[in-house]
């Protein structure tokens, strides 16, 4: 059997959760209890199907600072961040438990005048969700909520990182969910696609390689997909800008949890003084509190592993030879662990994968432009398209620009990290694949719409 284990990034040598992966066989039989789980889950009143999300919700509430302390151990998410995306996830639940309450379809004139002509949404069946290490609470839940609001079973594969978190979940929510209706299976690549091979719906969050894959996968089972792949999101800084704000949040975007985020800002595209601009995120990221994520005062820690390590140490070095100039950052602390320093770097030469490549580290990029629509052309000149923000104190601008950036989602005078919970969440281009999440995105994508026609007998 095929092993995986999780280690604390922060401290290789614990090793937080070792066990077997799933195979082919065992997922089968997995959703197999899963697609009779749904049948009944389908069936269950609506407000019983909210009162059990509600119940998981005070589930994670009771285990609210060890699912957190769990979080920094095995991800090595800062302690500050961790609690917020528990209390995120509750709220999650409790959201999604008011909307299974909502309408179910609707009613629509009959050609004949007197038939009932109206639609139903009914769920899938079961959802094959796989989901990511960076946030192991609230991603899985933001998936997992609306499939369960709307009457389906959950099969959650989550990342070979972080399998000690979802099973954690699986445990909290055993007593407030019926038998088999939410399900985790734990394995690599292997066990996520044998999963998109058998559900009826599925979901993912990862890499732009793998989430391809699924996506083929499932369209290919003519089964509903749906796939966030990452981002390589900019801060568009126009010189009307107040400059200290912009810094400081800007900062904080792009390497809060060690930059680990689909959201995090890369690359900071600047109207006017880019150098100075430079110099002043440079200190602003040279003050953040560095260090030990289950420190309160943390805000980077470690990246994921020292393959992260290596992969953004290997981008900057390569900038670095480039021309490019590292203004802070740039080098290994020397300390245990999968750490990283905050780096900004500016002057990096055209097409470098800083530029170009979603590098998932605490780094960003620099860059300077002529004018907006400068700004505009090279914040859209990448593949990915998940969000933007734009940093002015023009509402003009902030109107036109808004409706010019190739992103899913845009943010004025506001960080690319967070989101709504109860807004839709998602991409253009090579970030996202199908429709929306969160909000009332999630339940639709969950449910088929079945369109009933119901005439009475002639008199």
């Amino acid at each position: 059997m095929t092993t995986i284990e999780s280690r604390s990034p922060q401290a290789p040598d614990d090793v937080v959760l070792r066990t077997g992966a799933a195979d082919e066989a065992e997922v089968a039989r997995v959703v197999q209890r899963a697609r009779t789980a749904a049948a009944q889950w389908a069936r269950t009143p609506a407000h019983v199907r909210a009162a059990a999300l509600e119940a998981c919700a005070a589930a994670l509430h009771g285990a609210h600072e060890e699912l957190s302390a769990l979080m920094v151990r095995e991800v090595g998410k800062p302690i500050l961040e961790a609690r917020m995306e528990t209390t995120r996830g509750i709220s999650i639940l409790r959201y999604n438990a008011q909307l299974a309450l909502g309408p179910v379809g609707e009613v629509l004139p009959a050609a004949d005048g007197r038939s009932l002509l109206h639609t139903r949404r009914r769920p899938h069946g079961v959802a094959g969700l796989i989901t990511p290490w960076n946030f192991p609470v609230a991603i899985p839940l933001w998936k997992a909520a609306p499939a369960l609001a709307t009457g389906n079973a959950v099969v959650l594969k989550p990342s070979e990182k972080s399998p000690a978190v979802a099973v954690r979940l699986a445990e909290l929510f055993a007593d407030a969910l019926p038998d088999g209706v939410f399900q985790v299976v734990l394995g690599a690549g292997p066990a996520g696609a044998a999963l998109v091979g058998l559900a009826d719906v599925v979901s993912f969050t990862g890499s732009v390689r793998a989430g391809s894959a699924v996506v083929r996968a499932a369209a290919a089972r003519g089964v509903p997909v749906q796939a966030e792949m990452g981002g390589q999101n900019a801060s568009v800084v126009l010189p009307d800008a107040d400059l200290p704000t912009a810094a400081a949040t800007i900062a904080a975007a792009a390497m809060g949890y060690a930059g680990q985020k689909c959201t995090a800002t890369s690359r900071v595209v600047v109207v006017g003084d880019h150098r100075g601009f430079a110099e002043r995120l440079a200190d602003a990221v040279a003050a953040l509190p560095f260090g030990d994520p289950a420190d309160d005062h943390t805000v980077v820690g470690p990246v994921i592993d020292d393959a992260a390590r290596e992969a953004v140490a290997g981008a900057v070095s390569d900038a670095r030879d480039n021309g490019a100039a590292v203004l802070t950052g740039g080098d290994a602390p020397d300390r245990v662990g999968s750490f990283v320093v905050p780096t900004v770097v500016t002057d990096v030469a055209e097409g470098d994968r800083l530029l170009t490549e979603e590098v998932f580290g605490p780094v960003c990029a620099v860059v300077g432009a002529a004018d907006a629509d400068d700004a505009v052309r090279i914040t859209n000149g990448v593949r990915h398209g998940l969000v933007t923000a734009l940093f002015t104190a023009d509402l003009g601008q902030a109107l036109d620009l808004s409706t010019r950036f190739d992103t899913g989602m845009v943010k004025v005078n506001a960080p690319t990290t967070g989101v709504d919970f109860h807004a839709p969440f998602g991409g253009d281009k090579a970030s996202s694949y199908g429709p929306r999440e969160q909000g009332t995105a999630g339940p639709q994508f969950y449910t088929r719409t079945t369109t009933v026609t119901l005439t009475p007998p002639a008199a």
